[in-house]
């Protein structure tokens, strides 16, 4: 299997993802640069977080347009693994790939914390390595992270349970003292209807090492290779 991360001007987590990928996961990765639209034979792209061409207009407004996105939405669209992490699920958002839009915080301040998110789906691709309603610990750092859809989408994530996690309490109650960033539904990650996207604004890369504080993040990333083992 091969990983591919992809590099925009102002991407500042690419080397995170590859990092976790190459050196914790021990899997082969490589990085996609935003101008190209060769995805070199990956098996899963990563959409990383960062200022992708500097959230100029807004979040992920131009990424949306650049070559390596056209190539991104013709290979999920064949069900390729996609996870867009942060600025990475702002950009799955502007292409298309996933319903909803991310706007700025309530309160309007960026905010940058260890948070507690309910895994809401552990049939995806994601989280396969996970427990139906387990408690994952994974840092938020972002201005921009409050989901919003209409109600009519919201009611399709609901029924069809594309709400893969929601920002909650230590001990898994929904509330919304336990939402740093307003979101609909305190809903902190998405999947498409194929399940083969993932949009998430806590960053799983931070919290995948003991020497970063814990190991948390890591289950996606290990949900990850297992569903590509499978395959």
């Amino acid at each position: 299997m091969k990983f591919g991360v992809l590099v925009f001007p102002g991407s500042n987590c690419d080397h995170d993802a590859y990092w976790t990928i190459q050196q914790v996961a021990k899997q082969p990765v490589t990085f996609l640069w935003h101008e190209s639209h060769d995805l070199e034979n990956c098996d899963a792209i990563i959409v990383p977080g960062g200022f992708a061409y500097g959230d100029y207009l807004r979040t992920g407004a131009i990424a949306k347009f650049s070559p390596v996105m056209e190539s991104v939405s013709k290979f999920a669209a064949g069900g390729g693994l996609v996870l867009g992490i942060c600025n990475g699920f702002q950009i799955l958002c502007e292409a298309g790939l996933l319903p909803g839009a991310l706007t700025r915080n309530a309160g309007l301040k960026y905010v940058c914390k260890p948070v507690d998110v309910r895994v809401e789906n552990t049939e995806t691709p994601f989280t396969n390595a996970c427990r139906q309603g387990e408690v994952l610990t994974i840092p938020i750092g972002h201005m921009d992270g409050n989901y919003f859809c209409d109600e009519t989408t919201l009611a399709e994530l609901q029924r069809e349970n594309r709400i893969v996690f929601r920002y909650c309490e230590a001990t898994g109650q929904i509330s919304q003292s336990a939402n740093p960033n307003g979101s609909l539904d305190n809903i902190a990650g998405i999947c498409s209807a194929g399940r083969n996207v993932l949009g998430m604004m806590p960053h799983p890369e931070r919290l995948s090492e003991p020497e970063l504080g814990g190991v948390d993040g890591f289950k996606i990333f290990t949900s990850l290779v297992g569903a590509l083992a499978a395959k």
